[in-house]
């Protein structure tokens, strides 16, 4: 089975000389759910952005051979109409006549748990739903792989594991399972993964069972490289 990404001596220097990124090489060895996680200012968002194309590597290359969607931090930031279903028209793909529109939308939504939301109002929704919202978007566009930067962040502990559930069930739904990198400061996180592995100095390290890398960096009770111990 292809690598659904692989990275290779990829290199990012911010305009104004701070480098994010030096030689760093990764690859995702099969679909499923991988996480990254790393202390502030250890590389792992601008990594993600190179991937979804927002910004241009110095050096090195990006193979993607499947379509990427980038899931932000604050859904707020990537939700734009007033309701769920003008929002989800956004991602659709090109040449759907109507009828296909909505049962590509109602499959989304039902995907998410939010089956039957198509005219709700986005501000009505809590910031679970918005955030299973945004991910319906990302299905909608036919991604396969999901670039999910730190997605938990700004919810409460129920919607945290909500979020977290629904991902690791779609990177395990058979038969067209999908790919998510995951960047988390949380390592409780990292049990729910099938590989992890830490980012330090803009360099990722070798994939490693989520809980033994857990195990790991709570054991030496330092902060993380680049920021302080999260938990």
């Amino acid at each position: 089975m292809a690598s659904p990404l692989r990275v290779e001596k990829l290199d990012f220097t911010w305009p104004g000389g701070s480098r994010a990124l030096q030689n760093c090489n990764l690859e995702l060895p099969r679909p499923g759910l991988w996480m990254l996680v790393g202390g502030n200012g250890s590389g792992k968002s601008t990594l993600l952005r190179l991937i979804a194309g927002l910004l241009e590597p110095g050096h090195g290359h990006i193979h993607c051979p499947v379509k990427a969607a980038l899931v932000f931090q604050n859904p707020d930031h990537q939700l734009l109409l007033p309701s769920c279903a003008t929002d989800l028209q956004l991602s659709l793909p090109e040449g759907l006549d109507q009828h296909q529109r909505q049962t590509r939308l109602a499959a989304a939504l039902a995907q998410v748990g939010l089956a039957g939301f198509e005219q709700r109002p986005i501000h009505t929704l809590s910031g679970g739903q918005k955030q299973r919202l945004a991910i319906a978007g990302a299905l909608a566009s036919e991604a396969r792989l999901l670039l999910m930067d730190e997605p938990t962040a700004l919810l409460d502990p129920t919607s945290q594991q909500e979020v977290l559930k629904l991902i690791r069930r779609l990177c395990n739904q058979a038969p067209a399972s999908l790919t998510a990198l995951w960047i988390t400061h949380r390592l409780e996180e990292l049990d729910g993964c099938d590989g992890a592995a830490l980012m330090d100095q803009g360099r990722p390290g070798p994939w490693q069972q989520g809980v033994t890398l857990r195990q790991q960096l709570e054991k030496t009770l330092t902060p993380l490289p680049g920021g302080r111990a999260e938990r």
